[in-house]
């Protein structure tokens, strides 16, 4: 994002070349020197870890550990899943002697996660595309859990969007449920194809954009951070949860100072 375009210097091996598509993307390429073609080499020996703006400090390598849920596995997102920066293998143990059956599933956060809704009208803010995975094994045992009555607990709402894009047949630009707009209008976008509740593997892309007014066809619980105001996690959260349980619950967390947003303190929705 942003209006530059041309070559930008790295450092003495790395070139850039930035390439403006148009007014929201661009395609950039790099040029090497001694150091040979292997960008992610490149990066690491001169990147840091990319915090959220609101962590007033630079990246140290505590952060490289710190700033990583414990089962990671695949590169691609611009920030941790951070409602599962909570999670420990201990306790994850723990959660599995309980009887509970951990699957998981990829979704990598782009900057749309951190796009403030800044229109006053909230139908027309635009979620940009994030990329998923779903494996069958986490398909199968989700549909089953689904048929048989249990319980889908999403940690975090990367993993609610993943969901319940998969289940919903969207059109390219995402589903849109019906709400109520600052005007007092009830609208209901609806998007191209049918929509159901089997979660569907496989790897794709959603834009879906979820606030209050949607109706959830996949998870039945949901752990998740405290949000900044205008976000979209936020309006997810509020979708689940519901407008006045959740300023009960921020309240809460206020008056017990609790920590907020990434590496804050999180919050069982039920």
């Amino acid at each position: 994002q942003g209006a530059k375009e041309g070559r930008v210097k790295i450092t003495d091996e790395i070139t850039a070349v930035v390439l403006r598509v148009n007014g929201k993307t661009a395609r950039v390429t790099f040029e090497f020197g001694r150091g040979g073609e292997d960008i992610k080499h490149h990066l690491r020996q001169v990147g840091v870890m990319p915090l959220p703006p609101y962590i007033k400090k630079p990246a140290d390598q505590v952060d490289t550990q710190r700033y990583q849920t414990v089962y990671a596995q695949k590169e691609g997102a611009i920030a941790a899943p951070t409602a599962g920066l909570h999670f420990t293998d201990e306790l994850l143990d723990r959660i599995k002697e309980k009887g509970v059956i951990i699957k998981k599933l990829t979704l990598h956060v782009g900057c749309g996660t951190f796009k403030p809704v800044i229109c006053e009208d909230i139908e027309q803010h635009e979620m940009e595309n994030e990329y998923y995975e779903i494996s069958d094994d986490t398909t199968n045992e989700l549909n089953r859990a689904k048929s048989e009555g249990r319980r889908i607990i999403a940690v975090g709402t990367t993993v609610t969007r993943a969901l319940e894009g998969s289940a919903a047949s969207m059109s390219r630009k995402g589903a849109r449920p019906a709400c109520r707009t600052g005007r007092g209008k009830s609208k209901r976008l609806v998007s191209e194809g049918q929509e159901d509740n089997t979660i569907k593997s496989g790897s794709g892309k959603t834009s879906i954009f979820i606030f209050p007014g949607y109706k959830f066809k996949v998870i039945d619980a949901l752990i998740t951070n405290f949000h900044l105001p205008k976000s979209t996690p936020l309006m997810l959260t509020s979708a689940f949860s519901g407008l006045e349980l959740l300023r009960k619950a921020y309240a809460g967390a206020l008056n017990a100072d609790y920590r907020f947003f990434s590496y804050g303190d999180a919050m069982f929705i039920m």
